[in-house]
């Protein structure tokens, strides 16, 4: 087992963002911070091997929270019948920023005994840096794309005057990193302290 670690990170900045509570039915409503999967999704949106991963351990909330009734109108299968489409109604984040870290972790074998993790730690700091990406990232919901992605910026701070406890919060979707089956895993009393939350 490889003892070094290798890790990464990125900030992400936005006008609106939704990383949705299971438990707010059909008004969903945003947690504060991105869930752990989200994040997963974030790091994946710029780089992603097969063998290896980037596991987010935690993230420093750098906005105060400002929460916005949003609508949307949906043609999708939730429509009511006979009507164009549905109006869904959801309370979600406004100007958004927040500052990600990471470490690549292994999922299986290094392919012909290569350094994987560092591997995939290269690929992610060079495209982050270049703003090269394998799919649009996005806070949450797919049409909140960030206004900022890209590396830590020294001009970006944590708010400290951020505490508070989330009572139960969803973790992951599924029960493996990669080919995993859908087993959700939720968290409780999730912990903010000093505009800082540890995933661990």
């Amino acid at each position: 087992m490889n003892a070094k670690s290798y890790p990464v990170e990125f900030e992400v900045q936005g006008h609106a963002a939704m990383f949705t509570r299971p438990d707010t039915g059909s008004a969903p409503v945003s947690y504060p911070v991105p869930t752990f999967s989200a994040l997963k999704g974030m790091f994946e949106s710029v780089a992603r091997i097969k063998s290896a991963y980037i596991r987010p351990i935690r993230v420093e909330i750098c906005s105060p929270f400002i929460y916005h009734r949003y609508f949307n109108n949906c043609g999708g299968p939730l429509k009511k019948k006979g009507t164009r489409n549905f109006q869904l109604a959801a309370t979600i984040l406004t100007d958004v920023c927040y500052k990600v870290y990471g470490v690549v972790e292994e999922i299986y074998k290094a392919p012909f005994n290569n350094n994987h993790l560092h591997a995939l730690q290269e690929i992610f700091l060079r495209r982050l840096k270049q703003g090269s990406f394998r799919y649009t990232p996005c806070l949450g919901w797919k049409e909140f794309v960030p206004s900022y992605f890209g590396p830590l910026r020294d001009s970006t701070n944590v708010d400290k005057s951020i505490n508070l406890v989330v009572p139960s919060m969803l973790y992951s979707m599924f029960d493996k990193p990669e080919n995993g089956r859908l087993h959700p895993i939720y968290k409780q009393d999730v912990k903010i302290v000093e505009g800082i939350l540890n995933y661990d």
